[in-house]
């Protein structure tokens, strides 16, 4: 289990919520440039680290297979910025080889944003064999890869029915219990994204019922909009009227 406190130096304020590729910036020389697989291909195996992060990043932008081999074994790179590199750029050329290499480093990466890379990349994956990883960082991570962890579980909608299953309890628990508002917005919106691929059953009510607690009664009026905003766009006619009424009745206000 990792804290939050032992990872500030890792992880600063602005940029532990942002997209995970923001905070890498133009991979080259600019927005706009169009990058060689020809020749960044070579560069993933040069003696310079620096060489290597900047070909890893070039593939957050290139789609190409033959990236996936060297990107996996840029993963373990003694340098951190190759290794966060290397993750993003996997979760930009998704590969069912690259699932449990990203899965052990996970486990492994001392580096919190990483990590938060590694996460994005398995949920990009859709595989089946990253619900494990990706429930236990949303468990037991710090708060920025429980929130991405949040948003990756959302992908289990295109995987199977009993992915989706599994991941909603461990969301709806985080959507009720964690004490960061950013990661319960985030497994809200993650909650209404797998409720829309369920059909009208025993588990669908429950996580609509879930949506509307947390609408109803979240301390963080951002929260409460983000399961609003899911329930709106499940369309669920209970849902909808349940908010109709708390509006309607003033129980709080927006």
């Amino acid at each position: 289990m990792y804290d939050d406190d032992d990872e500030l130096s890792n992880l600063n304020a602005e940029g532990e919520f942002a997209d995970p590729l923001d905070q890498l910036g133009p991979p080259g020389q600019g927005e706009g440039v169009s990058y060689d697989p020809e020749e960044m291909l070579p560069l993933l195996g040069s003696t310079d680290p620096q060489q290597r992060m900047l070909a890893a990043r070039a593939f957050c932008e290139l789609a190409e297979p033959r990236a996936i081999a060297p990107l996996i074994t840029l993963l373990q790179d003694l340098c951190p910025l190759v290794r966060v590199s290397a993750a993003y750029a996997l979760g930009r050329n998704p590969s069912a080889t690259a699932v449990e290499p990203l899965m052990g480093q996970l486990q492994r990466d001392w580096n919190g944003y990483v990590r938060k890379g590694v996460v994005w990349a398995l949920g990009n994956a859709q595989d089946a064999r990253a619900l494990p990883a990706l429930i236990e960082a949303l468990t037991t991570d710090i708060s920025a890869v429980r929130l991405w962890a949040a948003s990756a579980l959302a992908q289990m909608a295109q995987v199977s029915y009993h992915q989706v299953v599994t991941a909603l309890p461990v969301l709806i628990e985080a959507m009720r219990q964690d004490g960061v508002a950013a990661v319960r917005s985030n497994c809200a919106w993650a909650v209404g994204q797998l409720c829309r691929e369920l059909p009208s059953n025993v588990i669908y009510h429950t996580a609509i019922d879930a949506l509307i607690e947390t609408f109803a009664e979240d301390r963080d009026l951002g929260v409460r909009e983000d399961a609003r905003s899911a329930i709106l766009k499940v369309g669920d006619t209970r849902g909808l009227q349940v908010i109709e009424e708390i509006e309607r009745d003033g129980f709080f206000s927006w």
